[in-house]
């Protein structure tokens, strides 16, 4: 699924216009994100998941080209990490 087949999902689901789903849904991601750049940032939705920073540390590569070593900077990642509802709906178990 895709963005614009996510906002058609949307609109038809809750019975609102696509206009009004797109704007819903930019408006989630953007919140997320303006939560993730926060120090500490992080976003919790019960059941569904939760979106959060990793720091990872700086380490060797390789560059595949060359085979030499290479240095590859410390950054900062975002993570999700999925619910129990989410995991059991993907796995297919039941809920109790």
């Amino acid at each position: 699924m895709n963005k614009s087949e996510l906002i058609d999902a949307i609109s038809k689901d809750a019975g609102i216009t696509k206009v009004a789903a797109k704007a819903a849904l930019e408006s989630f991601i953007n919140n997320v994100m303006t939560t993730l750049k926060k120090k500490d940032g992080k976003v919790s939705l019960v059941g569904f998941g939760t979106f959060s920073v990793a720091e990872r540390a700086a380490r060797q590569g390789i560059n595949p080209a060359t085979k030499k070593p290479i240095k590859i900077a410390a950054k900062k990642v975002a993570k999700f990490k999925a619910g129990a509802d989410l995991s059991n709906a993907v796995s297919g178990a039941k809920k109790k």
